[in-house]
């Protein structure tokens, strides 16, 4: 025998309450729409750059920058400040970038003796020299492309950088002054001599 009406419901706020830190941020248990499609507009640039930098693979950038921002929506309540969410995003993109690079064994994609030489010295930018030394840092280790991807492509401070990948300061340095020489001595195996001071 089925009952004649069934109960509603309750909203989730009342099963699962969501105690935000951030103001406006949590409503009847989930974040507001308008408040979190403003956060990924405002960060969706920097979400995508560090994971196309980090795997120079737009399709697979797009999908990872996705699951960050999925991540953010069901972390949303946790989080206490706007400067917390820009920390948080750069922390998560970057470790599931190295996740990624773990899983899919992407280092290196090109081998550097498939990197064709430059075929004459040009005066201007060098579009064969700026896609060399993207397949070059594409070759580095995980841990090193990271921070120099965060340092160069996002412009951080080593004490961001450090924060953002939960290291010391000094472990950022050393890997950044590890992978510049690991690049500098690729680049002059690479392109020759003229470029040694990259």
């Amino acid at each position: 025998m089925l009952p004649k009406k069934l109960a509603p419901a309750p909203p989730l706020a009342r099963i699962y309450p969501v105690k935000s830190k951030m103001p406006d941020v949590a409503k009847a248990g989930t974040a507001s729409a308008i408040e979190f499609a403003e956060i990924v507009r405002e960060h969706q640039a920097m979400v995508f750059s560090i994971a196309y930098h980090f795997l120079y693979d737009r399709a697979a950038a797009e999908e990872l920058a996705q699951d960050v921002f999925l991540q953010l929506y069901r972390s949303f309540g946790e989080l206490e400040s706007p400067g917390h969410v820009t920390n948080w995003l750069r922390r998560v993109t970057s470790n599931r970038c190295i996740d990624q690079c773990r899983r899919r064994k992407l280092m290196p994609r090109i081998g550097l003796d498939r990197i064709a030489e430059p075929a004459s010295t040009a005066v201007q930018p060098d579009p064969m020299l700026s896609r060399t030394l993207r397949q070059l840092v594409a070759s580095l280790p995980e841990n090193w492309r990271a921070v120099i991807v965060l340092k160069y492509q996002e412009d951080l401070e080593n004490e961001e950088i450090a924060r953002t990948l939960g290291m010391p300061v000094g472990t950022v340095k050393s890997q950044i002054s590890r992978a510049l020489d690991f690049l500098r001595e690729k680049a002059s195996r690479v392109m020759g001599e003229k470029y040694e001071s990259i």
